[in-house]
Formats: structure tokens, sequence, C-alpha cells
């Protein structure tokens, strides 16, 4: 199957620096398939047969191992990524006018219910859930006024790893492209 795995937080701010030609060969090492990498935030597209709890445990382990990192790594398989894709208005992308964030979660968080735990101000962001995903959209100049920057120091954002809306686009048709 076909995959994107999602590092959380790394070349973030000059922190937590991993090359991405050494990424890309760890996860070859580790016996998966048609592996690329896309920019440099931590985005590793692969196709493997295993089984998600065998996999990420051996990614994020081999992670600490080659880069000295305690790194959370997030599975999506192709079907999630479409789905966020499709369900995404078109004219909501990341630009000088908006900004729209996509949210991957981790299963602790995923659910309907993620909607009533984040603070959100209907006159200047639109927040979605979308299966696995929590889509956040405001206009570029009222970022600063929005709740989606205050997420970032609750104790649930741990539980999610951010891709701007035209990256998760990209790495969607890359995918399909595999």
């Amino acid at each position: 199957m076909k995959y994107v795995a999602l590092l959380r937080g790394i070349n973030v701010g000059g922190k937590a620096k991993v090359e991405m030609p050494r990424l890309k060969g760890l996860f070859e090492t580790m016996g998966c398939q048609q592996v690329l990498t896309y920019i440099n935030s931590g985005n590793v597209l692969l196709s493997d047969t295993r089984k998600i709890s065998e996999l990420m445990p051996l990614i994020e382990t081999a992670i600490v191992k080659e880069f000295g990192l305690h790194v959370r790594v997030l599975r999506r398989d192709l079907e999630n990524v479409s789905k966020v894709c499709r369900e995404v208005p078109a004219t909501w992308t990341n630009d000088t006018e908006q900004k729209t964030d996509v949210l991957f979660l981790w299963d602790e968080i995923d659910s309907q219910d993620i909607l009533n735990k984040v603070v959100i101000n209907p006159v200047l962001e639109i927040v979605r859930y979308i299966s696995g995903a929590l889509v956040w959209n405001i206009g570029r100049a009222n970022v600063t006024k929005g709740n989606g920057i205050k997420l970032i120091k609750t104790d649930l954002y741990k539980h999610m790893t951010g891709r701007n809306i035209n990256n998760v686009r990209k790495l969607n048709k890359r995918m399909v492209a595999k």
C-alpha cells in the first residue's frame, strides 16, 4: 500500500535537524519500498505491507538510533490523504491571502469530538474535522488574531502534526503518481 510517514517537529526553527537523503536511506534499510522524501519537513512517501502497529515503532526506534531524536511518526494511507484533499474546498489555499493548515491527528484524539476541544473564532476562522485530520482556514491578515496560533501551546497539539494544504495536495499527487 502507498503511505506517507509524517514526522512531527523535525527541521523546524533550526531544531531537530534531519537530512532527507539519510532519512530516505533509513526507510529503505527497514525494507520500505518506493521511498521518496518531499521537502525538508519530514514527509516520506513509501510503499509497505506491514501493519501500522508493527512499522511505526520500528521507524521511531530507527530515527533515535540514526539521528538521536525522539520523533513521533504518523502514517496516512493514500485513501486518507485523498479524502482530505477532496473534502477541503479547492478555494482554501496557503498563499498571501489565506492560511490553510491540515493538522493530522494521532488516534488518541482522532474523532469528531475534537471540534469541541479546540477554541474557534467563527468570525475569523473555519475549522473542519475530516477523519484523521483537523483543517484550519483563516485569512492571512487575521492569523495572529485567530485561535489556531494558540493551539500550538496546548497539550492537544502534541497529538497532531501539521502541514499546509498546498503541501498535502502535492503529497497526494505524488502518492497517486507512485
